[in-house]
């Protein structure tokens, strides 16, 4: 998908219609569309002839297309095609990819935070028809994600979490103890920031729901927006629909506890249990 925004900009940026670069290509508009949003893969020969099109120069077309090579490999998630929805194979390459995670989450601890026990007690109410070899390979794959927040180029992850979620009883209390002990071990690493928003904080702008926002490295790349239901997930990438959950993200991030309290709080939450 990131790609797609870069040619979707680059297109824009050359006052070039959907239609123009259709007849480049000898296809229809809704090919063109569909190498945008991610929906086909990216051909080589296609996407030379559109930067072509576009006026990119020579050297930026070489880079864009060895990123094309690079994006056509499969991924490490694809080796568990049998436990990740094709709606959530696009969430996973975009957080591999993202500068900065934001994240709200009214619910549970994140997936990039979670310990195997509660991830495994998530999933097993998640799928309660699962095998047990099924909920280990989907536990797995949940921790597999979590590699990306130990790399050299690491994104910033910064979680902003209801205190239900850490009151919500998932598992038993041991499960629930060594949950908060891995978030307070989070809040010791330098690219992760977690904020507790107490219940007597009031309301907030983000009652509706869980929600990511994505941003890249890229500067012309827009921030992206996921949503999840209970079936599917929906990307937002225009600017006043990423603006709006951004401002929703501030406003919680200075309605919630500051992070130097994050550590005390948990502490004091994690003796309950």
């Amino acid at each position: 998908m990131v790609l797609g925004l870069r040619l979707r900009d680059l297109r824009e940026r050359a006052d070039c219609s959907f239609a123009e670069a259709a007849a480049a290509l000898s296809v229809n508009s809704t090919t063109v569309r569909r190498m945008e949003k991610a929906e086909v893969g990216l051909k080589p020969p296609y996407v030379e002839k559109l930067l072509k099109t576009y006026g990119v120069p020579e050297a930026e077309i070489t880079s864009f297309l060895s990123l094309v090579d690079e994006a056509n490999r499969p991924g490490w998630w694809q080796s568990f095609r049998d436990v990740l929805p094709s709606w959530f194979s696009l969430y996973v390459s975009l957080e591999g990819e993202a500068s900065l995670i934001r994240s709200y989450e009214p619910h549970c601890v994140p997936g990039l935070l979670q310990t195997p026990e509660y991830a495994r007690a998530l999933l097993s109410t998640g799928f309660p028809n699962a095998s047990e070899e099924e909920l280990s390979r989907r536990v797995a794959l949940r921790m597999q994600r979590q590699e990306l927040l130990r790399r050299p180029d690491a994104p910033r992850l910064w979680v902003v979490l209801e205190e239900q979620v850490v009151r919500r009883h998932v598992g038993e209390p041991a499960v629930m103890r060594g949950q908060i002990d891995r978030l307070i071990e989070a809040t010791a690493m330098p690219n992760v920031t977690v904020q507790v928003l107490p219940f007597a904080s009031g309301p907030h702008p983000a009652m509706f729901g869980p929600f990511q926002l994505f941003r890249f490295d890229i500067p012309e790349l827009p921030d992206i927006v996921y949503i999840e239901s209970l079936s599917g997930a929906v990307y937002h990438d225009e600017r006043p629909d990423t603006a709006a959950y951004l401002e929703a993200l501030d406003r919680m991030g200075a309605q919630a506890a500051p992070a130097t309290r994050t550590e005390t709080l948990l502490g004091e939450i994690r003796k309950e249990f």
